[in-house]
């Protein structure tokens, strides 16, 4: 049974107090915490076991939270968000300078998704707009396809866990950066790089009719 709407504002809730809750994605089962909650980034890498160096992607509930996030939008990525958001498709922008280390690595970007899962969408909303994205799993493990599994890799450490059933797992999302116009593909995933680059064909030389 999905998750209620009662469920996922009392995770909101657990969030807002740093805590780190689970919950299923279009991919994976992610890790989700409030990033301008203080501390809460930092319980995250440590849960994980996670290199701090190794910033985490960032989930929105809509487009309109980019500029919270971002200093600027690539043209290019303009036609991606179009095509393939809400979807498997994570974008590294240019992060704000004011963003803590642990969203944004040493270059100053940041990896950003739009999720086509309704309930990792309704638990950003419900979270102000954000939560954080990293999979469900302790570092250099196989990532969590169902709540069993997030329950087995994490017996401590978690608020609460969202239980939306199995995900499909496999692939993750594919993740894609922009330099000088140009795109490339940093992480292949359930979308093809190929099928990323023929949408931004498409949109930049239409078919004449």
């Amino acid at each position: 049974m999905p998750a209620s709407a009662e469920e996922i504002n009392l995770a909101a809730a657990d969030l807002a107090q740093g805590g780190v809750v689970a919950f299923p994605t279009e991919t994976f089962y992610g890790l989700a915490v409030n990033p301008s909650v203080s501390g809460a980034l930092a319980s995250l890498f440590a849960l994980k076991q996670r290199d701090p160096a190794k910033p985490v992607l960032i989930l929105i509930d809509q487009p309109s939270r980019l500029g919270e996030l971002v200093g600027a939008v690539p043209p290019l990525y303009e036609i991606l968000m179009a095509r393939f958001w809400p979807g498997p498709l994570t974008l590294i922008f240019p992060a704000r300078a004011a963003l803590p280390a642990g969203l944004q690595d040493k270059q100053g970007t940041i990896g950003i998704r739009l999720s086509s899962h309704p309930l990792a969408r309704k638990l950003a909303a419900a979270a102000g707009g954000m939560i954080t994205g990293t999979s469900a799993n302790p570092s250099d493990t196989p990532a969590a396809v169902n709540a069993e599994q997030v329950r087995g890799a994490f017996p401590t450490g978690l608020a609460r866990i969202l239980d939306g059933g199995q995900t499909p797992g496999g692939l993750g999302s594919t993740i894609v950066a922009e330099t000088d116009g140009q795109l490339h593909l940093l992480r292949a995933g359930v979308l093809p790089f190929a099928e990323i680059l023929a949408a931004v064909a498409a949109a930049e030389y239409p078919t004449l009719t």
